[in-house]
């Protein structure tokens, strides 16, 4: 299973930059921008900090989806 998310969109719906989310979150504008490309995988409390800032449900944030075999 590979860890997806929808970090950008639901950033763009609070008319936030990176930068700015980051602050809200408290890390930094580069790990936002890791999490957003799947390239970081966030701890659940920072997962949780997240969805809370976003006003939605870790699951409408984060989701889990099949590996194909070209992802293995």
């Amino acid at each position: 299973m590979i860890l997806r998310n929808r970090l950008k969109e639901r950033r763009a719906a609070l008319n936030v930059n990176q930068q700015e989310m980051g602050r809200l979150c408290g890390v930094s504008r580069q790990t936002i921008s890791l999490i957003e490309r799947g390239d970081y995988s966030p701890s659940v409390t920072l997962a949780l900090t997240i969805a809370k800032v976003c006003g939605v449900t870790v699951e409408e944030v984060f989701y889990l989806q099949e590996e194909t075999e070209n992802e293995k």
